[in-house]
């Protein structure tokens, strides 16, 4: 087999396991509709490495998955600890730059737009235990109808972010946050920024630090 065959069959597999589909990895790579499936169909014979390096990012490899089949599982950064009364300290307010460390994205979520926090303390027992990861992501301010009922990483209109779960206030546009653990203080009429449900609890001994 070719390298340019291996390259596309590479690109195609990584696709396929990233459950997306060849126009929305090119228009997300800043290529033409149809610059991936000419890749993978072998209409474009020798793709540029600048290409390859964008479809690289996008499916959240390195670009030597792509043209030396060196897999290594995508990172993922976090960006903050929950502490005390499940208040969050993040070192910024979303994934701007490497966080606290990096670890391995856990295979049942995509590592675009993912990050997690860490869980310090004992503040959130018996659900969530010191140094288990909370992923979550946040694209855009606000409250999204998906969030309510939801555990989600959260931010009050101070600035203050939180581990809470969300639910409708008794006022439009405030929000009572509970306590996942019985003896934590409850949060009524919150105003919030934002709030971002959290994707997957991940035990502390199941997180591979990269």
């Amino acid at each position: 087999m070719d390298t340019g065959q291996m390259i596309a069959d590479r690109i195609e597999a990584l696709i396929v396991e990233r459950g997306t589909n060849h126009r929305a990895v090119a228009l997300s790579a800043g290529m033409s509709p149809t610059g991936v499936r000419d890749i993978v169909l072998r209409k474009t014979k020798n793709p540029t490495f600048a290409n390859l390096a964008k479809i690289a990012e996008v499916l959240g490899v390195p670009v030597t998955a792509i043209i030396e089949g060196a897999t290594r599982q995508p990172s993922v950064a976090v960006p903050g600890r929950a502490g005390a009364g499940a208040e969050v300290h993040l070192v910024d307010d979303y994934a701007k730059g490497d966080g606290l460390f990096q670890v391995e994205c856990p295979p049942l979520l995509s590592p675009h737009g993912i990050v997690a926090v860490e869980v310090e303390g004992d503040s959130m027992e018996p659900a969530y235990s010191e140094g288990d990861l909370l992923f979550y992501s946040r694209e855009a301010m606000g409250v999204p109808i998906e969030a309510i009922g939801r555990m989600c990483i959260c931010a009050d209109e101070d600035g203050r972010v939180w581990v809470k779960q969300v639910k409708a206030g008794t006022e439009a546009g405030r929000f009572n946050l509970l306590s996942i653990n019985p003896l934590g203080a409850n949060m009524h009429n919150v105003r919030l920024n934002w709030a971002a449900p959290v994707k997957l609890h991940l035990p502390k001994e199941f997180v591979r630090k990269v």
